[in-house]
């Protein structure tokens, strides 16, 4: 399939080819057909596989093609977790955008609150925003949901985590105009987003794209194991000193953890920006320009990172401390080896984390390879040999066996 033979406006095919989108990936060949047929569409797709474009595409083409009869409110809603990832499919949606009438808009927290305001009132075609914020202006009367006609929710599992499953239910329901909704999500077990998507999607298309072996993320995966939290740090800054090592995101348990790493790693000349959950936007986004501008090559980041961003030519992640969750391994690790380009995650294992990584090898289905560097070997036997369960006695529950003699 090519994006030809999906008959998009040319000023799309123009862009798509600007952008050097040259062929549809699977997640695009599955959905575009039926998200073009106005059908909605309840997707999963791994991260890195192009699965903006899988929803924004058929969005602007429907607006192409049904253009404004009266001046109004945002015709088309994107609906994401976190302001980062926001950010990233406002900028996508323009640069696809380009060449036609349509306007584009963000709405995110921690943005000037009268300039956005404003920004409501004009005629925006697509609106892009974080539920949080949104409601605000709905709740005030200062947007109304009755002209729009299609309704992205993306990373809907992100969704639910942070706890927006009725904020985002009760928009659906008051687009009274909606003509079709579009779900996409990492993972469609757990989290409720079966039964989420039930209350929102009519009759949707289902969709749980594999990938090639082509469009895989080949992400090289291994651990190395630490003595103590000094031994870590040895590591890291070795890790982060190799010539390969162009540009890494170290992921860590917490905000704590993010400053006293960044003066760590300071002091032995590895500059590093930083993404933690109490920063104002406006540093937020000086960190990821400072970072995706290659001004500093490392990005310390605790997990509001792990989800959306989309930084290209991420050479390495590195999990300086493991997540607390198995899938958020999948999500930290999803920032490098973007839409099929190679990648290494790297994972400091302490003696504690022992159980922890036996879960991540478990909901990855695969065994970490253990590597080592010469001069900084474990030196703890806690840190060489795993940590294994204690057996249950259960010889009182056997009966002996006969002798045969």
């Amino acid at each position: 399939m090519t994006f030809e033979e999906l008959m998009l406006d040319d000023c799309l095919l123009a862009s798509l080819a600007r952008m050097q989108h040259h062929k549809p990936t699977t997640i695009q060949q599955q959905t575009l057909p039926q998200a073009m047929e106005q059908k909605d569409i309840l997707a999963h797709s791994p991260t890195g596989t192009g699965k903006t474009a899988a929803f924004i595409l058929p969005t602007l083409q429907f607006l192409l093609d049904h253009p404004r009869r009266q001046k109004g409110f945002a015709r088309a809603l994107v609906l994401t977790p976190t302001r980062e990832l926001a950010a990233q499919i406002h900028q996508y949606t323009s640069h696809l955008a380009h060449g036609s009438h349509l306007k584009i808009a963000l709405i995110t927290g921690g943005q000037d609150y009268q300039k956005q305001k404003l920004l409501l009132a004009e005629n925006i075609d697509v609106l892009i925003a974080t539920p949080g914020r949104l409601i605000e202006y709905i709740a005030k009367d200062q947007f109304e949901l009755d002209a729009l006609e299609v309704l992205v929710i993306d990373e809907a599992d992100r969704m639910l985590d942070m706890g927006f499953k009725n904020d985002v239910r009760d928009i659906a329901k008051a687009s009274i105009s909606r003509k079709q909704t579009l779900l996409f999500s990492a993972t469609l077990e757990g989290n409720g987003v079966r039964q989420f998507a039930e209350d929102v999607l009519d009759n949707p298309v289902v969709i749980e794209a594999e990938p090639p072996r082509k469009e895989h993320a080949k992400i090289h995966q291994w651990i190395h194991l630490a003595d103590d939290f000094d031994h870590k740090l040895k590591l890291l800054i070795h890790l982060l000193n190799q010539p390969e090592v162009t540009q890494a995101i170290v992921f860590v348990k917490s905000r704590e953890r993010v400053a006293q790493l960044e003066g760590t790693l300071q002091q032995a000349g590895l500059p590093a920006a930083f993404l933690r959950g109490d920063m104002v936007q406006k540093d937020r986004y000086r960190a990821l320009s400072r970072f995706t501008k290659q001004e500093v090559n490392i990005l310390l980041a605790t997990d509001i990172a792990a989800r959306g961003l989309d930084i290209k030519n991420v050479s390495h992640v590195i999990n300086f401390d493991l997540p607390r969750k198995a899938d958020s391994y999948v999500h930290r690790i999803g920032r490098t080896g973007r839409a099929g380009a190679k990648g290494c995650a790297i994972s400091l294992v302490e003696a504690h984390d022992m159980l922890s990584l036996k879960k991540i090898e478990r909901y990855t289905s695969q065994s970490l390879k253990r590597r080592v560097i010469e001069g900084l070997r474990p030196k703890s036997k806690e840190a060489r040999a795993p940590v294994k369960k204690k057996k249950k006695n259960k010889s009182k529950d056997k009966p002996k066996k006969k002798s045969h003699r």
